[in-house]
């Protein structure tokens, strides 16, 4: 099991928790339009981090970009296997060729 996978687990494990013990279980009682809408804000932080060239402060807000991704997912029972059997899917492929064939 790799890291992603890990954490998958967890946040799937923690949907049951309490909410005032868990930033997870807390988040996901919110809803799946809270957990998109922090998935977002975090997607701004990595790009501002990008434009900034700044390498840490895209490394931490990559990381937390791929954890609220999958709180998100989890919002929704998204598994992370689906994602990465898509991604599997769409390997060898170009892109070019991949959003032509949607």
């Amino acid at each position: 099991m790799n890291t992603l996978e890990r954490l998958s687990a967890t946040i799937a494990a923690r949907k049951t928790a309490d909410p005032e013990t868990s930033w997870t279980a807390k988040l996901l009682s919110c809803g799946p339009e809270k957990c998109a809408e922090k998935f977002g804000e975090e997607a701004v932080e990595a790009i501002i981090a990008a434009v900034k060239d700044d390498r840490a402060g895209l490394t931490a807000e990559a990381a937390d970009v791929l954890y609220h991704l999958l709180v998100m997912l989890a919002a929704r029972d998204v598994p992370l296997a689906d994602v990465l059997a898509e991604l599997d899917r769409r390997e060898g492929r170009s892109g070019i060729a991949e959003k032509a064939g949607r």
